[in-house]
């Protein structure tokens, strides 16, 4: 008995770990294809998994299995080397709604919810399982005041904590890929 309660509670954890947090929905109609490509980080909020990374781009690239291959690239200047995770995502549901679970680490997957992307796909907000994570995206490096202050805009409105937002610098050459 004590392992089926052990097993739901896991169950139950993985299965959050790919739910949509209070007040956000997914962007619909969602045009995958036109989503992938490089990305920019342009700000987040600091997680442990990127802290202190700078320089940092996401690349989405079609998996033959119908899913997208995931490689997130960030400068460590602490350390003074490229950092570099990859993964795979699927959909959630399906592929007109901005909803995937992505995973860096075997097994276990988190969400990856698209909020806003613009008309022509050049910028997005992005946020995780909950609303701890959050990210605006750009497809360049930097992105204009009127873009920057409707991120910050609809985060507040979403009642994002913004306490730990970073603007993520991006000067550096970026590596050979």
């Amino acid at each position: 008995m004590l392992r089926i309660g052990l097993l739901s509670i896991i169950l139950l954890s993985l299965a959050g770990c790919t739910g949509t947090p209070e007040g956000i929905e997914p962007v619909r109609p969602f045009e995958s294809e036109r989503y992938l490509g490089t990305w920019y980080e342009v700000a987040r909020i600091e997680n442990r998994f990127e802290q202190g990374l700078s320089e940092v781009t996401a690349t989405y690239t079609p998996r033959e299995d119908g899913g997208i291959t995931v490689i997130n690239r960030g400068f460590d200047a602490s350390e003074a080397v490229w950092k570099e995770a990859i993964g795979k995502a699927y959909f959630v549901n399906d592929r007109t709604r901005a909803h995937l679970k992505v995973s860096f680490f075997g097994p276990f997957y988190a969400s990856y919810i698209a909020f806003h992307v613009a008309e022509n796909y050049d910028h997005a907000f992005v946020t995780g399982n909950s609303k701890d994570y959050l990210w605006l995206l750009s497809r360049t490096p930097s992105v204009s005041e009127t873009i920057k202050a409707d991120f910050l805009s609809q985060a507040k409105a979403l009642d994002f904590d913004l306490t730990n937002l970073v603007w993520v610098e991006q000067s550096l050459p970026k590596p050979v890929q």
